[in-house]
């Protein structure tokens, strides 16, 4: 027997077998299609888990899962004899030792968007003198993120490359995307799979900051929120749009149990319960979707960027996570702690525009309400108008540069009507979701289309 121990949130999924029937797990593949990633300790298969965070687990010589027992588990427990300065200078210097841990000696990759997390990450790497090599990009016809990112490294001394996402990219390293990601998230999501090659002479350690957003925010709702009602918000949280309709589909010609409604309000409930939280519905709601969400859909592809070179994630740091346990929601609520950072740390960079709060920045984004923000809104509404009349269509989103257009479409037909998939996934709803994508819901059947690539992709790999 052995012993492995999974930290607070894993950065790599770790597998072991139960005794279970080698078959599909249809229950989980459905919940997988309305989500976007697998709940829990789910995978494609009923005899395959994925190890729990947080625990340690005795597995067996031949790889069965024996016994998991909690070592870490969230809580909410603020210190309220801290003040919000002080809460400032604890979250400083434990923000700016992990960098340092993380980071000291080496070449940094530092992907910069126009938010908070890697502006954060940013500032802390500029005080430590890092040597880093910074990139960003945006969308062809899209929001030029880039300027944003490119000022912010400007400010720092940085070097800094602007990329563009380009149409159609994904149909090339399709095969090689599926394999890091193991079919276990959508393809469209990890754009940064479209300048992976790059990244081989960028430097030698990225520092990435995924789940900074979750940690250092409230979730929106009231701290006294009733359990049930709690259930209620995380599940609106959790389903895509499109994604019930297509997983009820998928449940129904399977002829499963039940219905899938109550099996996923009945599985979201549980494992909410579970959680020992009951003085903060937001720490409640955070806690689950780090305990359920950042490992299983966040972490997924952060094999893209592994393949290439080490990864670190200040923000996933078990000391990180045990702080974010102590700080009182009213200091975490609209990402105070960070923006407190950055204006004490580097003030020009808090000028900076914030993206989404644009066009304004970390002192004057109070003021995006009408009637301030109505110029900005207005003129931004003409440009997009304007590039809409020229025949340039405005992208807000990577699925429309990779589903969109008459190439897309065939190489869509020809992953998705394959004779071991049709006879999988019912045809009338891979059409279905396929003819949708030319509507005036298009957003709604694109997160249809990109499970079904997944789950084609995933019978492509396997002979079940």
């Amino acid at each position: 027997m052995k012993t492995i121990t999974t930290s607070v949130i894993p950065i790599t999924p770790t597998y072991a077998k139960v005794e279970a029937p080698h078959e599909l797990h249809l229950e989980a593949i459905c919940v997988f299609a309305a989500i976007g990633f697998f709940l829990d300790t789910d995978t494609y298969w009923k005899d395959e888990v994925v190890l729990q965070p947080g625990c340690k687990h005795i597995i067996s010589e031949d790889g069965y899962l024996i016994e998991s027992t909690p070592w870490f588990k969230w809580h909410y427990t603020p210190d309220n004899t801290r003040d919000f300065n002080t809460t400032l200078e604890e979250f400083t210097v434990l923000f700016e030792s992990i960098m340092d841990e993380q980071t000291a000696g080496k070449k940094v990759i530092l992907p910069l968007s126009g938010g908070l997390d890697s502006r954060t990450q940013a500032v802390a790497l500029q005080h430590l003198k890092a040597s880093v090599n910074s990139y960003s990009y945006d969308f062809q016809g899209g929001y030029k993120e880039t300027k944003i990112a490119e000022a912010i490294a400007e400010v720092c001394d940085f070097d800094f490359t602007a990329y563009t996402i380009p149409k159609g990219y994904l149909w090339d390293v399709l095969d090689n995307l599926a394999t890091l990601n193991r079919c276990e998230s959508d393809f469209t999501a990890p754009r940064q799979m479209a300048i992976v090659d790059e990244f081989e002479t960028m430097g030698e350690v990225f520092s990435l900051g995924h789940w900074g957003d979750v940690l250092f925010d409230d979730m929106g709702v009231s701290d006294d929120l009733p359990l049930e009602d709690q259930v209620t918000v995380l599940q609106k949280k959790l389903i895509k749009t499109g994604g019930a309709d297509l997983a009820t589909q998928l449940w129904t010609h399977w002829n499963l149990d039940g219905d899938f409604d109550s099996y996923f309000n009945d599985r979201i409930s549980a494992l909410l319960s579970a959680i020992d939280i009951p003085n903060s519905a937001n720490a409640r709601i955070r806690a689950f979707k780090s305990l359920y969400w950042a490992p299983r859909w966040t972490s997924v592809n952060l094999a893209v960027f592994a393949s290439k070179h080490p990864i670190t994630l200040p923000y996933y740091d078990q000391r990180m996570c045990e702080f974010i346990c102590t700080v009182p929601e009213d200091y975490l609520a609209k990402r105070q702690l960070q923006i407190g950072y950055i204006k004490e740390r580097a003030p020009k960079l808090a000028e900076l525009t914030w993206q989404e709060q644009r066009p304004f920045n970390l002192y004057t984004f109070p003021n995006n309400r009408m009637p301030y923000n109505l110029p900005y809104r207005i003129t931004n509404k003409i440009e997009r108008v304007f590039q809409e009349l020229s025949g340039k269509k405005y992208v807000q989103r990577n699925w429309e540069l990779q589903f969109l257009g008459e190439a897309n479409q065939k190489q869509l037909d020809k992953s998705l009507t394959a004779q071991n998939f049709i006879d999988f996934i019912p045809e009338v709803t891979i059409k279905g979701a396929l003819s949708g994508l030319d509507s005036k819901i298009a957003n709604y059947h694109a997160h249809q289309v990109n499970m079904l690539l997944v789950l084609a992709e995933f019978k492509k790999s396997t002979n079940a």
